[in-house]
């Protein structure tokens, strides 16, 4: 099954500590719509996530910068779908510009996060592939 992407900005609203600093937990939020979007195609319905089962934050994010959320379905049981994820950075304000608005696109994005974990879908709720 094809991956599933979110590209978001993210804002002041969502930097939790000085200087910016967004929480780490924001990507888990983005992991979470992605783990939706994948239950859909696979299976015509949102489902519930279960648990993570290992995240690891590799770097910092800031408000202002993009994040390009993806993720995919790496096995796939009766009820269970096992899920991986990765964050990058893909746009970062440049905090040494001449401008308080300068940003720039990373040639190389960075990795921000990473994450895997078991959502299900109750065998009444599956519909089978929705998107080829």
């Amino acid at each position: 099954m094809e991956g599933a992407l979110i590209r978001l900005r993210m804002s002041e609203h969502d930097a939790h500590y000085a200087g910016g600093l967004v929480n780490g937990s924001r990507m888990l939020d983005l992991f979470g719509d992605v783990a939706t979007e994948l239950l859909i195609r696979s299976d015509g319905d949102e489902g519930l996530f279960v648990a993570y089962d290992k995240v690891e934050f590799k770097a910092p994010v800031y408000a202002g910068d993009f994040i390009e959320a993806r993720g995919s379905i790496v096995k796939t049981g009766n009820t269970s779908r096992r899920m991986e994820f990765v964050a990058t950075k893909v746009i970062a304000l440049e905090t040494n510009g001449k401008h308080d608005s300068a940003a720039a696109v990373l040639q190389v994005p960075v990795v921000v996060c990473t994450a895997s974990g078991t959502c299900m879908v109750p065998k009444e709720k599956q519909r089978g592939e929705q998107i080829e």
